[in-house]
């Protein structure tokens, strides 16, 4: 906490309106999100490098408060317009920006946002990036140790390259050999992701084998955001704080078709120690006794034959009979410096008129909100845009 810059609080009036359109002469919008705050969006110089700052005023106090602000910030516009959405979430609108970067989410009051401020004890507000369009489920595929679930998903990927992208997970244990940075693992020291993790930015995480394992959202965000189904491959223990969060996913259990069939593959692959290899078969046996829960996971394949069980998998990915290509709009919006929003029940109208109009052939269109989903920490998905009743996106 601490004082609000100067220009927050000359420019302050008291009465302000809950929308606030500016132009290329405007860098701060206020806005009321409840009775009791006020919120304020600036596009500020910071150390010469052009960021969003916020600042909030408690009407019931009178006091400024300068909250603790999650995510990735949005590189800020000269004229960005923002507008209250709910008690939740202020939809801010870069200007100049095309509908790639153009929509960010302020969450003031959503669930992540909740749980940090009683984590933390203070305001808290968080950055989301919002996305046109849904991306495909993700598929969680588990197993115990030695499976071969590694195996399985390096020939769904090499058979269909431009629609699957593997979840690269993080770990504190030391990279093997021929392991790669950033490919095979981020591997990381444990205070740097435990304070990650404290911090909002992982969808599951767990101490497995003395080592810290997890998925980080923006991991699966960036698979996403390539246009291609992400795969994570992950232990039982992590699948289900994955079933518990908001992703929604298909989950996959992989097992062998006996207990000693695997013991066998673990010692056969020789990377670990004696010891080791105990220590996963005693993990092995809880993880196959809680594969078989119906409520954990959607389906169950057996790895007897390795050829067989990746046909079986195509088949419940629907890729058995060649692969499914999605049509998606490559048409982009631009909103100019100078727009106007308004609201019409989940619609935000956007006004494109202005001197910049050549670079958009839409004068105004309505972006829909009634299908969002996800939020911080990681993206807001399912914007579409509409153009005189006829939906442009896909």
């Amino acid at each position: 906490m601490g004082e609000a810059p100067a220009f927050f609080i000359d420019n302050f009036q008291g009465n302000i309106s809950n929308e606030l359109n500016l132009n290329s002469k405007g860098y701060v919008t206020t806005i009321d999100v409840s009775c009791n705050k006020t919120y304020v969006i600036g596009a500020t110089e910071k150390e010469s490098t052009p960021t969003f700052e916020i600042q909030i005023l408690d009407k019931s106090t009178n006091k400024w408060v300068i909250p603790i602000v999650f995510g990735t910030k949005p590189k800020p516009s000269k004229g960005f317009s923002a507008i209250s959405l709910d008690e939740d979430r202020i939809l801010v609108i870069k200007g100049n920006s095309s509908s790639d970067d153009c929509f960010w989410f302020l969450e003031v009051n959503t669930a992540f946002v909740r749980e940090q401020k009683t984590r933390l004890g203070t305001e808290v507000a968080s950055w989301s990036k919002g996305v046109i369009g849904e991306a495909e489920k993700p598929i969680v595929i588990s197993g115990p140790s030695g499976v071969g679930k590694g195996t399985l998903i390096s020939k769904l990927m090499e058979e269909f390259p431009s629609m699957f992208g593997f979840s690269v997970s993080h770990t504190t244990r030391a990279p093997r050999n021929n392991e790669q940075n950033g490919v095979n693992y981020h591997f990381t020291e444990r205070s740097i992701m435990e304070k990650d993790i404290n911090d909002g930015k992982f969808l599951e995480f767990a101490d497995v084998h003395g080592n810290l394992y997890g998925t980080s959202i923006e991991a699966v965000d960036v698979v996403a955001d390539g246009g291609k189904r992400c795969i994570l491959d992950i232990d039982v223990q992590g699948a289900r704080s994955v079933r518990a969060s908001s992703l929604e996913a298909i989950f996959i259990f992989i097992c062998p078709p006996s207990f000693e069939e695997l013991e066998k593959r673990l010692r056969i692959r020789g990377t670990e120690t004696e010891e080791q290899i105990q220590k996963r078969l005693r993990n092995a046996k809880a993880e196959l006794e809680q594969g078989k829960s119906p409520a954990l996971f959607d389906h169950i394949l057996v790895n007897d034959n390795l050829d067989t069980c990746y046909e079986n998998l195509k088949k419940l990915l629907g890729l058995s009979d060649g692969i499914k290509i999605s049509q998606k709009s490559e048409l982009v919006v631009h909103v100019p410096l100078e727009h106007t929003v308004s609201r019409i029940d989940q619609k935000i109208v956007i006004n494109c008129g202005g001197s910049e109009l050549e670079k958009s052939a839409i004068n105004s269109f309505a972006l829909d909100l009634s299908s969002i989903k996800g939020g911080a920490p990681g993206r807001t998905r399912g914007l579409n845009i509409y153009v005189m009743g006829t939906k442009i996106s896909s």
